[in-house]
């Protein structure tokens, strides 16, 4: 185990009607005008922004608004968000929504006190030392950005989806997070969902560093927590225990706990950003494509850990290595399947895709090799991608 520093500074408020609560929260940060920022209009027909107004009024916060994020966020509307704040006094950001919503309002919150382009903290020409109070209402739990310091921007200019890591600086202030607000999920948002909270441990699970006993078994026991509750939500949208199981498992799976002691990989949402950025595919969906595919890549050249989590959690019986990570793909991919998720490229609606762009694309964003568990020069990963097909 390596040394670490943990420290997760988020206030979750968790059950039914917690978002009535917004105003007083905010209150407490310190901010007295805020920018609330949504998506589209689900949350204006549902009453919840109505609820979350009528709580901020109540505390005294006055507000505007910046609404119509869309999934896979990009930077004209980070932009156009730091101008707003900047006219309109605003000294702190709400976010109303999933993770598109959160991340664009973490971007806004660095960099309406930075002097320069805000997208120099994500090029890696700026390290992000102050923002403003971030909070959150969340609607969809998938992305964990209600608990994490981080941020996935796309930068239309050449295509390039990217995300920053901060320690502090972008970490909510506070959380609510009420599994009523998740029930009229559509199932494919539901499912995506799953697939994303299962990568972000997975991201972390798939380590160089040995002997993280505690951090593994907390990972594998959040992975059997999702795939037990997930077909329960699939099939009863509207069971509370289920979603409330669920949208935990999505804040846990984020907030770092599950890499205390070791070093993470993150290949595999490099390889899906690059998709979803120029093929504009839904994040999770590309996971649920991208992930076997590394993993089955792994099986040939560092199994191990692959094999692990099969006899530990599917239950593998193989006795070599090999043998068991191929397995424990087959298992996964069968639950993906199981919930309604894509398995291949075709079935992303990527037809006839280029792998010369895209591997090209991934080397400009992380660098040549990359991939803390298996390194990845060029070749392998074409390879990768090739197996997505």
């Amino acid at each position: 185990m390596d040394n670490f520093s943990y420290c997760t500074p988020t206030r979750y408020i968790f059950g039914r009607d917690t978002e009535k609560e917004t105003g007083r929260l905010t209150a407490e940060t310190g901010c007295r005008r805020v920018m609330i920022v949504s998506g589209g209009s689900s949350a204006r027909k549902s009453g919840l922004l109505d609820r979350v107004t009528a709580s901020l009024d109540e505390a005294g916060i006055s507000y505007v608004e910046l609404t119509g994020i869309k999934p896979n966020p990009t930077d004209d509307r980070v932009y156009e968000g730091i101008d707003l704040a900047r006219r309109e006094g605003v000294d702190g950001l709400l976010a109303v929504g999933g993770g598109s919503v959160i991340d664009t309002a973490k971007a806004i919150a660095g960099g309406v006190p930075y002097d320069g382009d805000f997208w120099d903290f994500w090029a890696g020409k700026a390290i992000m030392k102050e923002a403003l109070p971030v909070g959150v209402v969340l609607t969809i739990p998938a992305a964990g950005s209600e608990g994490s310091g981080n941020s996935v921007i796309t930068k239309l200019d050449g295509m390039h989806k990217i995300s920053l890591r901060t320690d502090f600086a972008l970490r909510p202030k506070f959380a609510v997070l009420n599994p009523e607000l998740t029930f009229t999920l559509p199932p494919e948002q539901t499912a995506a969902g799953v697939a994303d909270m299962m990568a972000h441990i997975l991201e972390r699970y798939f380590s160089p560093t040995e002997e993280v006993e505690t951090t593994d078994r907390i990972s594998e026991g959040l992975l059997m927590a999702i795939m037990e509750e997930a077909p329960k939500v699939m099939a009863a949208p509207d069971d509370y225990q289920a979603r409330a199981n669920i949208m935990w498992a999505g804040t846990m799976a984020h907030n770092g706990v599950c890499g205390c002691g070791r070093r993470e990989d993150w290949t595999s949402h490099g390889l899906e950003h690059v998709l979803s950025a120029v093929y504009g595919v839904t994040h999770g969906a590309g996971l649920a494509v991208v992930f076997p595919a590394w993993m089955t890549f792994m099986a040939s050249h560092r199994p191990e850990k692959v094999a692990q989590l099969g006899r530990r959690i599917f239950g593998v019986t193989a006795a070599g290595d090999k043998e068991a990570a191929l397995k424990t793909v087959d298992s996964l991919r069968a639950f993906f399947k199981s919930i309604g998720l894509p398995l291949t490229l075709g079935e992303l609606g990527i037809g006839n895709p280029d792998f010369a762009m895209l591997t090209r694309k991934f080397h400009e964003d992380k660098g040549t090799p990359f991939g803390p568990y298996f390194p990845l020069h060029p070749v392998d990963t074409e390879a990768v991608y090739r197996l997505m097909l």
